[in-house]
């Protein structure tokens, strides 16, 4: 019995981590009122200080990670949200890093920088389709999935979003990065920069697809963004919102 009760203690304390997390990153920017999140909870649970159920923490669970997973995209998706976060901000590939380098030595880094540029503004725009993504994700949680990520690694969260929801962001970012490429005119500036590059001597055109290079790009930012804001709130849960949780998860 002491056994058993020492484990549902090690997963509330895991799930502290874990819900704490998200909220936090609600808190930030005060878009959402988790302490509503929060009540559901503890309304969930019954009497304040009483054992919480699997279904009562897998439902709390899963509706920390739709808040914090809505912020992280939030912030992602906005103007900057990639081009001014040095985490995540999408650099020219290195496929292209030796014509790069030409092109900036010939007096050409104005449209090198303007190519960057472009290349962050449709990852921003992309990133804004990923909350449905997530959404559906943790609709088909199971027990399992919320218990792995309460027993697992500071970024078991992030994990279990990689592992359920990557094929299908990948086939949704790429036709909105194609369609932003066509907006911003990124393919013309990567032509006419090739083209420039091409003309110089002893040179080779670079084998690249810029649309899935932005795409790739764009989910290992999204998932960075949701991986720092885990392991920060998992290292110090205390200088968040432990009051507020400690209404659900009563003593630890």
């Amino acid at each position: 019995m002491a056994s058993k009760l020492a484990i549902v203690a090690a997963m509330k304390s895991k799930a502290l981590f874990v819900v704490g997390l998200l909220a936090f990153g609600c808190a930030q920017d005060g878009s959402v009122a988790w302490d509503q999140v929060l009540g559901t909870m503890q309304s969930a649970g019954g009497i304040p200080g009483a054992p919480l159920s699997d279904s009562t923490i897998v439902s709390g669970l899963k509706q920390a990670l739709q808040v914090g997973t809505k912020n992280a995209v939030n912030t992602t998706s906005s103007v900057d949200g990639f081009l001014a976060n040095e985490l995540i901000r999408i650099n020219s590939p290195e496929q292209l890093t030796t014509m790069t380098k030409g092109l900036r030595a010939i007096g050409m880094g104005r449209q090198v920088d303007e190519l960057e540029v472009a290349m962050n503004r449709a990852a921003e725009k992309a990133a804004g389709e990923a909350t449905n993504v997530f959404i559906t994700s943790l609709k088909q949680m199971s027990f399992a999935d919320a218990r792995g990520i309460l027993q697992g690694s500071d970024t078991a969260a992030t994990e279990y979003f990689q592992r359920t929801t990557s094929d299908d962001l990948r086939s949704r970012f790429s036709p909105i990065v194609d369609s932003k490429m066509q907006e911003v005119g990124l393919a013309t500036m990567y032509n006419n920069l090739t083209s420039k590059y091409n003309a110089l001597p002893f040179t080779t055109k670079p084998a690249l697809n810029l649309n899935q290079y932005v795409t790739d790009q764009t989910l290992i930012g999204l998932f960075k963004v949701v991986a720092t804001e885990e392991q920060k709130i998992r290292q110090d849960p205390a200088a968040r919102v432990t009051p507020l949780l400690k209404q659900v998860f009563g003593s630890r």
